[in-house]
């Protein structure tokens, strides 16, 4: 998969020596990374979905991040962030 790529992704987010993790339920792990880290902690040790854009081999830039139970909030729109994103 190419760098760029949209993914939504669901596991358990954790924090390990790389920072924090999605650990995923088949093995394996995506590194997540937060601009800005407020508030990630919250979500810690529980299940969680995670949509991102693809950084490197297993990173993962957050796009937004929901608890795996609950729906996404209307003001975390993919398309206005991804364009921030794309104009860096």
């Amino acid at each position: 998969m190419p760098r760029g790529t949209r993914h939504i992704e669901t596991g358990t987010f954790r924090r390990n020596h790389f920072g924090f993790v999605l650990e995923m339920d088949g093995g394996g792990f995506w590194e997540l990374e937060f601009r800005p880290m407020r508030g990630a902690s919250r979500y810690l040790d529980q299940r969680v979905t995670v949509e991102g854009i693809r950084l490197g081999f297993n990173l993962l830039e957050v796009v937004r991040i929901k608890r795996d139970e609950d729906e996404w909030l209307p003001e975390q729109n993919w398309k206005v962030w991804f364009n921030r994103w794309r104009k860096r």
